[in-house]
């Protein structure tokens, strides 16, 4: 595995808990180039931690001055990225960056365009975690196999690795949670792409522990699977 050759994107919102935590464990890592952080507007004074935090030349933060979502600060992260492959990494530390450098293998390899890193395909450590957000998940993720012909397992995982190329041609629109069926459907249907998935683990946070997506997410996602499989 080559150095400095991974883009990490992470979208921030309201994060003061865990932030500095996320941060540090991404910067541990020899593969990591450049560690692209987008504040969404936060209110509860992260934006002010990550503006006193000591600098790594390897960091560069960005800063909404509302909150837009989700998709809308992985956007502004996609664009910033030079590293030959670029990945997401959520603030909180519900997902482990040291599982990175397995996920970017196929990549390096030149066995895959695109991995996905899977909470739901067995073999690694996975809180329990809340029935019906799993059955949500399921359900979302059997429509897009329905809809795309694929056998993915987990749509709804924040780990999406990507080559450079890949990410850059795909012209993201949805602003919140729904860029995870988005990127998804934009992938699945360019056929060319060879799309991988490997076991990850989770340690997933409750709502008091400051989760944020809800069940009502749910339906946007549903309907973005629908949108993307007869629109571009």
């Amino acid at each position: 595995m080559r150095d400095k050759i991974l883009s990490v994107v992470m979208p921030v919102y309201n994060e003061k808990n865990t932030i500095l935590k996320i941060i540090d464990k991404v910067l541990k890592l020899d593969m990591v180039k450049e560690l692209i952080i987008v504040d969404d507007g936060s209110t509860d004074g992260t934006r002010d931690i990550l503006k006193g935090a000591r600098p790594d030349p390897r960091v560069k933060m960005m800063f909404h001055e509302k909150n837009s979502g989700k998709g809308a600060a992985l956007r502004t992260g996609f664009k910033a990225a030079t590293g030959d492959i670029v990945t997401v990494q959520d603030a909180d530390l519900e997902y482990d960056p040291n599982e990175f450098m397995e996920l970017a293998r196929p990549i390096e390899e030149g066995m895959a365009d695109v991995v996905y890193g899977s909470r739901l395909s067995g073999g690694k450590p996975q809180r329990v975690y809340m029935f019906w957000h799993k059955a949500g998940n399921n359900f979302l993720t059997f429509m897009m196999n329905f809809l795309f012909n694929s056998t993915l397992s987990d749509i709804e995982t924040c780990y999406k690795m990507f080559r450079k190329e890949v990410i850059a041609g795909i012209n993201i629109r949805s602003n919140g949670f729904a860029v995870e069926p988005e990127l998804t459907a934009k992938v699945l249907k360019d056929k060319s792409l060879r799309i991988y998935e490997m076991p990850i683990s989770y340690y997933g946070r409750s709502y008091a522990e400051g989760k944020k997506i809800s069940w009502k997410h749910g339906f946007e996602a549903l309907w973005t699977i629908l949108k993307y499989r007869f629109v571009d």
